[in-house]
């Protein structure tokens, strides 16, 4: 498919703190309690944590929060904050949002499937698949390495440096394959295989392997394979749409407004192009809960090649030197004294995560509005909610 004809159809678990700025004016509403409602008396254990977490929304870093708990240690559902900063209306528990990177689950675990149906090989390399794209500088690079970041492809250039050049910027239609040739016209960043760089780059790729190799679309082959059979009917890929459509939470950045002063924009409305295959997915809390259940329990993967996403790379961190956190579409951190599995994302008004420890005993899926979203730490909330779940790093 030449990028001329071709047509879109259809980070990780790190613990941080963000210290945010003084509360602006528009953010000074109170915020609605969190909806505990749906947890009954055996289920109550972790609501002091967990509501505390999401409490006292909107603030300066987030303006709504959405969570859900389960499995067999217990189940909790609330939500906090706001729909939106004009009406100030109680956040909708069921609302859509941008689930960024955990966008990257549903692509390897689809990726997986091609593996074990014998149409795809972990091992064989992008540029047999893609000859035409992948030019011969990364003729080694295997599609197991673009679904562990280890292939060493840099990032593709991108357009505007701040948020706000991003957001004027906002409408651009980003061609997966442009994306490809930007970034592998650069150096490696290392050879395939020596190191670790987490990159969306890598699922750009893999998302056009999937199309190669089955003759369909990326977004019709996420679909067929895991949306409609797990039955999420809110979960969709929105193509080159930039609204979410139905009910959905607004997403705020804090940036510099047109007055001058700095505080929070109205980004919910925003072309998802630039993340495709990587990062475009809309989703809802349940919908993501029942997602990640069906995977923990091997009904999405089947088979040896779930092992795939629970071993990590024997490698090293291109940029810390430390031991690599991600699998094939999944990351692990240690929380609480055990292994917690998951990702992470991040879209302009938009923190989502899902997170189970690997015998499905404690599944987690949070969506925060947060006025941080792509920041280099994790938003203050997010962290909050992973330490009341799952203990501290």
């Amino acid at each position: 498919m030449k990028s001329t004809s071709r047509t879109l159809l259809a980070a990780a678990l790190v613990l941080g703190v963000v210290a945010g700025p003084a509360v602006p004016p528009a953010l000074a509403a109170t915020a609605p309690p969190a909806d505990t409602s749906s947890a009954t008396a055996s289920e109550r254990s972790g609501i002091p944590e967990l509501a505390a977490a999401i409490a006292d929304l909107p603030t300066s870093g987030a303006t709504a929060a959405l969570v859900r708990v389960g499995g067999t240690e217990g189940v909790w559902r609330g939500s906090s904050g706001v729909h939106d900063l004009t009406t100030n209306r109680p956040a909708d528990p069921a609302g859509r949002f941008r689930a960024g990177s955990v966008t990257k689950v549903f692509t390897a675990a689809v990726a997986l499937q091609l593996a074990a149906e014998g149409t795809l090989d972990l091992d064989r390399t992008a540029h047999s698949y893609l000859p035409e794209l992948i030019p011969a500088s990364y003729r080694t690079v295997t599609v197991r390495q673009l679904l562990d970041h280890t292939h060493g492809i840099p990032a593709a250039d991108a357009p505007g440096g701040t948020v706000e050049e991003r957001y004027a910027d906002r409408f651009r239609i980003h061609d997966p394959e442009e994306m490809v040739r930007s970034a592998t016209a650069k150096e490696r960043e290392f050879a395939p295989g020596e190191r670790q760089h987490y990159l969306n780059i890598g699922y750009t790729i893999a998302g056009l392997v999937i199309e190669r190799v089955t003759g369909d679309t990326y977004e019709h082959q996420v679909t067929h394979r895991i949306l409609k059979p797990l039955g999420l009917r809110d979960t969709y890929l929105p193509g080159t749409d930039p609204h979410i459509a139905g009910e959905h939470n607004h997403g705020y950045q804090t940036m510099r407004l047109d007055d001058g002063t700095t505080g929070p924009r109205d980004v919910t409305v925003w072309s998802p192009t630039d993340g495709w295959a990587a990062g475009d997915i809309i989703s809802t809390t349940a919908d993501l809960e029942r997602f990640t259940k069906a995977l923990f329990q091997g009904r999405v993967v089947r088979g040896p090649l779930l092992r795939e996403m629970f071993t990590l790379p024997k490698v090293a961190d291109f940029a810390t030197g430390d031991p690599a956190a991600y699998s094939v579409g999944l990351s692990m951190k240690k929380l609480g004294g055990r292994e917690v599995w998951g990702k992470s994302g991040g879209r302009w008004g938009y923190n989502t995560g899902i997170a189970s420890t690997r015998d499905g005993s404690r599944t987690l899926v949070y969506s925060v509005n947060s006025t941080d979203a792509k920041g280099q730490e994790m938003n203050t909330v997010v962290r909050n909610i992973m330490v009341a779940a799952y203990g501290s790093p």
